[in-house]
């Protein structure tokens, strides 16, 4: 397998990752019969984030570095929500 193929692999690694955060938010949101935001949404996109910033990385394609690159801030940010209140939450019922 040559380098090619492999960044190919990651990239849609990547992509795949991506796109199943969707997925999940889908399921979540059926399951509670309204529009919901799992947890997990957020694990899939820092880890699809990451992986196409890597790849947009190789390709030195500073579009798409630059918008993978906020996202993942955003990301971040949110699951830091999530787990701050969590945890103030499980302090609360203490």
């Amino acid at each position: 397998m040559d380098a090619n193929t492999i960044w190919l692999i990651v990239g849609f690694l990547g992509q795949g990752l991506f796109s199943a955060r969707f997925l999940v938010q889908w399921l979540a949101s059926e399951r509670q019969k309204k529009s919901v935001i799992p947890v997990m949404f957020w694990y899939f996109s820092i880890l699809g984030g990451s992986t196409l910033l890597i790849y947009s990385i190789h390709k030195q394609d500073p579009v798409f570095i630059a918008g993978q690159a906020g996202g993942l801030l955003i990301y971040a940010r949110n699951l830091y929500f999530v787990i701050r209140h969590a945890k103030q939450e499980r302090t609360a019922g203490n």
